[in-house]
């Protein structure tokens, strides 16, 4: 059950042993991975943007971004952990299975198996800097944002969920374009294509700001709960508390 604590007039949840999510929390969840997997398959287009070159992912990964904070925010660090990991093993999968799908013999018939492989075919480069950038980047995001909130006793939300987007997309666009693409292209571009990456999706985040107000308002009504990580132990291993 909820509970008021001190002088704070705001809800923070008292788990017991056994967890239990409601409808509201797995929709949050699902919209988070569905978007993280198909920023995985749309990736390999690349588009113009007046101009600036990017992978299409950049319509719909951000939005993981926008509901990382959104979970991290009404459910606390440890719900958002354990979303962060559960997004980590459904995108393991999916391509794990992409990958046996490509290697099965195509029949006689079927003449998409470049076209599959240029789509599903992930490199294991690729994939390693997904992997990585995505766990650096959605944990760094999740622990300023708990940590933020602590600071500013749940003020400003603006402020902590642009701040925390530019730390977490900061170091998933760092960590991803190098690993990824370090000794492929000119360190002046591999550079360049980092920060416009970073600045892209941390502007994305900035307009979908009244957005992020509005589900995160809507969510503590719902759930009647606001955590504040005050005895979270951040260590991103522990996901089973």
């Amino acid at each position: 059950m909820p509970s008021i604590s001190g002088n704070k007039k705001r809800l923070v949840v008292e788990r017991g042993k056994k967890d239990s999510y409601s409808f509201w929390f797995f929709l949050s969840s699902s919209i988070f991975i569905t978007c993280l997997i198909t920023s995985n398959v749309i990736a390999v287009k690349l588009v113009d943007f007046f101009g600036i070159i990017l992978p299409a992912a950049i319509i719909i990964f951000p939005i993981s971004y926008i509901f990382g904070d959104i979970l991290t925010e009404v459910y606390g660090y440890s719900s958002a952990r354990k979303v962060i990991w559960l997004g980590f093993l459904c995108n393991l999968i999916f391509v794990l299975f992409c990958h046996v799908a490509k290697i099965l013999p195509p029949a006689s018939f079927w003449n998409g198996q470049e076209a599959y492989e240029t789509i599903l075919g992930f490199t294991p480069r690729l994939l390693f800097a997904s992997f990585v950038g995505y766990l650096f980047g959605e944990f760094s995001n999740s622990f300023v944002l708990a940590k933020l909130k602590i600071k500013t006793k749940g003020r400003f939300l603006w402020m902590r969920t642009i701040g925390s987007t530019i730390v977490g997309q900061g170091i998933d666009s760092a960590l991803f374009i190098t690993l990824a693409f370090y000794g492929t292209i000119p360190q002046t571009a591999l550079f360049f294509t980092i920060i416009n990456q970073w600045l892209t999706k941390t502007i994305y985040e900035a307009l979908f700001t009244p957005f992020t107000y509005a589900v995160t308002n809507f969510l503590k009504r719902k759930e009647g709960l606001d955590v504040f990580d005050y005895e979270t132990k951040f260590n991103p291993l522990l996901i089973g508390q």
